[in-house]
């Protein structure tokens, strides 16, 4: 494996790095405030914009000038408006709005706040698991923010993973069931099921009804560690849910997963991973820290792992899919016998 050069350090590279959270935060004070959907309705003058968010005008013209700095509004003449790259991604008015992952980032910060004392427990420091928080806008923000992010690539998967003559797809903790709409899209013959714990329902069968497609995809509650899989399948889809678990329920998920294949299903798997060096990439390291802080036992696993792990459960001629994807993101497909 070709090594990327090493880097030549910089005071400012420091800095920087160590300031990166700043903007951050005025992304998610923007967001919360819901200044862009406001924004995205038409052109407001400042101070009654303000009155109108309940914010002093001192600190909300900081916040401002911030976001004008950062490129996300314009000011002229004490006007303020949304700038038109950003509205897509940044008003509710948008079927591209990425608010709830970026809310969920901002509920992480916490926990990411005392990373050192994760490191030192090799214990959570979140308040709760991000996996099974009770707070219905946290959970909210985690499961359609698994929608914001799926959305991005889930039309190139469904193009590139061949289904053909497949009839049944199970989207293994598949949250808000993205995949299985994109799956169930691209392939008309296709039926699918989105099995996931009972809170993930409500936000399932909104999403799966979005795109008229309640025929074809039916929720199934249930616990993918304990309760039984609906079995038959042609196709099992575990997207993003390993790292969520400690090493031996990730082995054992993927053994229930197989399970609930038939002869000559494909068991595939979405995961950041790690270079089978554990050096990089940057997006996969810092993910892992993200589940330190956030998980109990999370961790993001090697390719060599979840091949594996793939192979224990009796798939073969494990293959990765040839997709464009953000860094460290790649899916493994496997057959099973």
């Amino acid at each position: 494996m070709n090594k990327a050069p090493s880097k030549e350090w910089t005071a400012d590279d420091v800095m920087r790095m160590a300031g990166a959270h700043q903007a951050s935060c005025v992304l998610l004070a923007g967001v919360q405030l819901d200044l862009f959907t406001v924004l995205d309705n038409g052109p407001r003058e400042e101070t009654g914009l303000a009155a109108d968010l309940g914010c002093p005008f001192r600190s909300f013209d900081m916040l401002l000038t911030a976001l004008e700095a950062l490129g996300l509004v314009r000011r002229e003449n004490g006007v303020v408006s949304i700038e038109n790259s950003a509205r897509a991604l940044l008003s509710k008015n948008s079927p591209d709005y990425l608010g709830f992952i970026i809310r969920h980032h901002g509920n992480m910060m916490p926990g990411w706040q005392k990373l050192i004392q994760a490191v030192y427990t090799g214990s959570r420091t979140a308040a709760e698991s991000v996996l099974y928080t009770q707070n219905d806008q946290d959970r909210e923000d985690f499961l359609m923010g698994m929608y914001n992010v799926a959305r991005q690539q889930a039309d190139r998967i469904a193009q590139a993973l061949d289904l053909c003559g497949r009839k049944t797809l199970l989207d293994i903790g598949g949250g808000p069931g993205t995949y299985a709409v994109f799956f169930c899209r691209a392939n008309p013959e296709l039926e699918a099921i989105v099995f996931d714990l009972p809170a993930s329902e409500p936000f399932a069968r909104k999403i799966i009804a979005r795109y008229e497609l309640d025929q074809r995809i039916r929720f199934a509650a249930g616990n993918y560690l304990i309760d039984p899989l609906p079995g038959g399948q042609d196709v099992a889809w575990l997207s993003q849910v390993l790292h969520g678990e400690t090493p031996g329920n990730a082995a054992t998920l993927v053994q229930n997963a197989a399970k609930a294949l038939k002869s000559g299903g494909l068991l595939c798997i979405q995961e950041f991973v790690l270079d089978d060096d554990r050096k990089g990439p940057p997006r996969a390291a810092l993910f892992g820290l993200n589940m330190l802080v956030g998980t109990d036992g999370g961790q993001v696993y090697t390719g060599e792992e979840i091949s594996r792990m793939m192979k224990n459960a009796g798939a073969h001629n494990i293959r990765m899919l040839s997709v464009e994807l953000p860094e460290s993101c790649r899916i493994y497909i496997g057959d099973m016998p």
